[in-house]
């Protein structure tokens, strides 16, 4: 199969590159564009990005981009409930591969906090992100399970989650793997976001991505509350 044969919604775009890295190229290329013209736009820049170990040459090709990095907010789509200097965190990824160099002046506003357990964590976090400007550029990955972000199928909160009326910016959500304690924003404030990218490689999410793209509900495939306009998908083999 190849991304050219899905039949994706009026709006949406795929891209398909060859190799992992040209496509962290392109998708660096691509980001790097939308945060100038906001930039250019509005003064500044929103960047929301999703971690797990996809991405590192993304974050890696991003830092070389030329921007004007102090007027860049580069924030997390989910984190999981670990101290930054976990082996796990989502936040310690950003700052090793994309907040170095130049790129290390950008701001950085993080998910996890220090709490007596994942729901006041939650709390505090949602609080926090009331400060969050309006999301310029998400950058989104996807499981074969069809989740994004922390979005899991099964999750006692994700109807919540999914809400396009959600009262909450960030939930607790129960991973199926470890580390199992999530945080993660929620559809209105993911929605929100100007420009959403995709980003996935190899024929199981590739056969994920057109599972979704066919009827079915979005509590089975979370990804689908995101298949819509605006939305470009970029995937290699």
């Amino acid at each position: 199969m190849a991304i050219s044969d899905l039949e994706l919604p009026t709006g949406v775009t795929a891209r398909s590159h060859a190799t992992a890295e040209s496509l962290a190229d392109a998708q660096a290329l691509r980001v790097a564009e939308a945060l100038r013209q906001a930039i250019d736009s509005r003064g500044s820049a929103t960047l929301v990005v999703s971690g797990g170990r996809s991405p590192v040459a993304f974050f890696e090709a991003l830092a070389q981009q030329p921007l004007h990095w102090r007027q860049v907010l580069v924030s997390l789509a989910d984190e999981r409930w670990v101290p930054v200097n976990h082996a796990s965190s989502n936040e310690a990824l950003v700052r090793r591969h994309l907040l170095r160099g130049p790129a290390a002046e950008a701001q950085f506003l993080g998910l996890y906090r220090v709490a007596g357990n994942l729901e006041q964590a939650a709390e505090l976090a949602d609080a926090a992100f009331a400060e969050l400007p309006p999301i310029d550029v998400l950058v989104l990955g996807m499981g074969d399970d069809g989740h994004t972000a922390s979005l899991f199928p099964g999750n006692p909160n994700l109807d919540l989650a999914l809400r396009p009326d959600c009262p909450r910016r960030v939930l607790p959500m129960q991973a199926p793997s470890q580390p199992a304690q999530r945080l993660t924003l929620t559809l209105p404030l993911l929605a929100g976001a100007r420009l959403p990218l995709l980003a996935i490689q190899g024929q199981a999410k590739l056969a994920t991505l057109a599972e979704a793209l066919a009827p079915g509900e979005v509590a089975s495939l979370p990804i689908r509350a995101f298949l819509h306009s605006p939305l470009e998908i970029y995937w290699c083999p």
